[in-house]
């Protein structure tokens, strides 16, 4: 039972960020590999603050959120003003330079040694330390996020996403600042991360910077595309099938010396296939 409540905890901190991406690739149709950076500012912030004051794990993720949304302007002003190709060299730069800062400042953040002990969340007198009552805390954040998505997706905010996707010039024709939006929505989807991030922090109560390398923005960007671009219930899908997915391989009966070989080997053979087959992902509405 614990095994499954660890795996329900870890879904939903990947569905959140699955999700947040899904607005810049899915429905905006910018290849962003930042996520990694952002996820790792929430978890670093929200791990110092918990450990070095008695602020609480609430503020201390508010305080992660809004230092994610600051940085996450600046170097949003400078990719908002490309496309394509060199939006994501862009954003893998920035991914790279934010794992390198917590690699090497290594007075704030221990650099390769981490953050160890890190206080579980208590919010309002109740103390989230057993893997029960934290799956409640994390599905209830998951469940806001995606409702907060699927009112941004909804809105006349999201269908201007829509239309820059499709076609950036026509919509600057009718005078709509797509600079404007495509830099909102770039913050908006840090905000998100951050929280996944200062769950993360909590729930392992250690981190290091090995989990917010330019991989773990690749890992989040196939579950956004494996499950469907522009579909928020793909971002779910997306998380549910690859936590899942190396679990179930796990009871398959390879042979103890290649078993962990085969697992990969079969894993990444069935994300293939389905690329090939459902480019667009498995529910998805679009396609890069």
């Amino acid at each position: 039972m614990e095994y499954l409540l660890h795996l329900a905890i870890l879904f939903s901190i990947y569905a959140i960020l699955g999700l947040s991406l899904n607005l810049i690739v899915g429905y905006t149709g910018l290849l962003s590999v930042t996520h990694a950076a952002f996820y790792g500012i929430g978890a670093y912030a929200t791990a110092l603050l918990l450990i070095k004051t008695d602020i609480g794990f609430l503020m201390s993720g508010l305080i992660g959120i809004i230092l994610a949304a600051i940085i996450a302007f600046l170097i949003g002003m400078v990719l908002s003003k490309f496309d394509g190709d060199y939006y994501a060299l862009g954003s893998m730069g920035f991914c790279i330079i934010a794992f390198s800062v917590f690699l090497n400042w290594q007075d704030l953040t221990r650099g390769p040694l981490g953050l160890p002990g890190i206080p579980k969340p208590e919010i309002f007198g109740i103390e989230f330390s057993t893997s029960a009552l934290f799956v409640i805390l994390a599905a209830v954040i998951l469940i806001a996020i995606y409702f907060a998505c699927r009112c941004i997706a909804n809105s006349s905010f999201g269908r201007v996403l829509k239309t820059i996707r499709e076609d950036e010039q026509a919509i600057q024709v009718f005078g709509y600042s797509t600079l404007y939006f495509k830099l909102t929505v770039f913050v908006i989807s840090a905000m998100m991360a951050a929280v996944a991030g200062s769950l993360f922090a909590a729930y392992i109560t250690y981190i290091d910077p090995s989990t917010f390398t330019i991989l773990e923005s690749v890992f989040v960007l196939a579950i956004v595309i494996l499950g469907g671009l522009a579909n928020l219930r793909g971002s779910l899908l997306g998380a549910l099938l690859l936590i899942m997915l190396p679990e179930i391989l796990r009871f398959v009966g390879f042979p103890g010396e290649i078993a962990g070989q085969m697992r990969e080997l079969t894993y990444g053979a069935m994300l293939i296939a389905l690329m090939l087959w459902r480019p667009q992902g498995l529910i998805g509405e679009y396609k890069l």
